[in-house]
């Protein structure tokens, strides 16, 4: 059994976890760890008709982002990394400068210093100089920034399609193939 790591900030774009957590969910052999910060959990209910209970439940196993005891916060306990979804410019910052003052941050932390992989699906926009220092530090330290992109090459025709890609491509660093978008064939 694969463990992954799924960690939910307070960034607009909850939709994109739920997706995650829904793609995640699907792959026999992959158990969702999951960390949701105080703000995601208003952010949730603010943005989509679920409740952080009803994201909670998509999961095998859920951690409090307070409990810095949890299994998570150790080197110890093996997972194949961890996927930031949304991740705020708040929870980017504190993953760079390894301010572990919740689990979120310091299960990324860990995966950093283990060279396990780190996906920061980083929501914010226009990009100003710091946050740009930010996500540098963070792409030296070994975390992949993958912003929720759309790939206009599938011609998307919802808003799912275009969510569904994006969190294909982000499964795709931890070699998870979610099936969940249309991969580029060639003209």
């Amino acid at each position: 059994m694969r463990r992954m790591i799924v960690g939910i900030s307070g960034a607009s774009g909850s939709a994109y976890a739920i997706a995650a957590l829904r793609a995640l969910r699907a792959v026999p052999d992959v158990e969702t760890h999951l960390v949701l910060s105080q703000q995601a959990r208003q952010t949730i209910a603010l943005e989509t008709d679920a409740t952080a209970a009803d994201v909670e439940a998509l999961a095998d196993v859920v951690h409090r982002d307070e409990n810095l005891a949890a299994s998570i916060s150790s080197g110890s306990f093996h997972t194949e990394g961890m996927l930031v979804v949304p991740c705020s410019m708040k929870t980017a910052s504190a993953i760079a400068y390894s301010f572990n003052a919740n689990l979120l941050v310091r299960a990324a932390d860990v995966c950093l210093k283990e060279k396990r992989r780190l996906v920061l699906m980083v929501r914010e926009t226009p990009l100003h100089l710091g946050h740009l220092r930010t996500l540098t530090q963070l792409a030296e330290l070994g975390a992949v920034i993958l912003p929720p992109v759309p790939g206009m090459y599938a011609h998307p025709k919802t808003v799912d399609d275009i969510i569904g890609h994006a969190i294909g491509k982000a499964l795709d660093q931890f070699g998870i193939d979610a099936k969940s978008f249309a991969r580029w064939t060639g003209a």
